[in-house]
């Protein structure tokens, strides 16, 4: 596995810390910021990273097994740098504004659909550390660092959460998590703000060598065979958001790291 500098000048000690900027202003990190070498320049063929990960966010790019080679330094420093903060806060503002626009009826059926994994809780402190690309994922790592129930939130789904339960809209989590890690996520999710939720659901054997789309449709549409109304659904990945059932509007936060079919 590649090895990568930690660059003294753009070091923020933070994880759920909360930091005294210097002109007075709080800021608040999900992560330690170690960027990766590589450039923004940096070119796989015929494309730059840049435009690559567009095509990647628009689903252009589809089927993908890795971040191309020259591609993983930047997404490192897209994925620990303020750009994608900035990102998942267009697309969290966009969804606030279309909740509060609905005239909701007051009957406790209006629900909102969370996915886990980089949409409302963040790997980025296990792949700052062990890299980024599914060349380099551990399965056995990362679920050592599931079962730690350490995963900092993603401040602005966080910040969205809780605009929600304000409106009176009910929150469900729909992870690919198998469900053996229930305990650990659902630790996880109340530790770092994520009180209370109508249901979590997570992957059980009946969906072994099924594909995440549709494991995915099949649990919404049990959530609507209930009479719940999914008003909105937000994810990381198009395995997410497509399919059957996937509410009334979708919201694709950023994660240019890993492809889900």
């Amino acid at each position: 596995m590649k090895t990568f500098p930690v660059l003294p000048l753009f070091f923020l000690a933070t994880l759920v810390a909360t930091n005294q900027a210097s002109d007075g202003a709080v800021s608040h990190q999900i992560h330690l910021l170690r960027p990766k070498t590589g450039s923004h320049g940096s070119h796989v063929p015929g494309v730059s990273c840049l435009s690559w990960r567009l095509g990647v966010e628009t689903h252009n790019i589809i089927g993908w097994k890795t971040i191309p080679a020259a591609c993983e330094g930047y997404v490192g420093h897209y994925m620990l740098g303020h750009q994608y903060r900035k990102d998942s806060e267009a697309v969290i503002y966009e969804a606030h504004l279309y909740a509060k626009s609905l005239n909701l009826t007051n009957d406790g059926k209006n629900l909102w659909v969370f996915d886990v994994d980089e949409t409302t809780l963040s790997n980025l402190p296990y792949y700052a550390r062990h890299g980024f690309g599914v060349e380099v994922f551990n399965p056995i790592l990362f679920n050592e660092w599931v079962s730690k129930s350490t995963a900092p939130a993603l401040p602005e789904s966080l910040k969205l959460y809780k605009k929600l339960l304000a409106l009176g809209i009910k929150v469900a989590f729909l992870t690919g998590r198998p469900e053996s890690y229930r305990k650990a996520t659902e630790t996880n999710l109340k530790n770092v703000g994520y009180h209370t939720w109508e249901t979590a659901i997570l992957k059980d054997s009946s969906y072994a060598g099924k594909t995440s789309l549709f494991y995915k449709s099949s649990e919404r549409e049990k959530l609507e065979k209930k009479g719940y109304r999914i008003i909105g659904n937000m994810g990381d990945q198009w395995t997410d958001l497509l399919g059957t059932n996937a509410g009334n509007r979708t919201f694709k936060v950023p994660d240019p790291m890993y492809y889900i079919s």
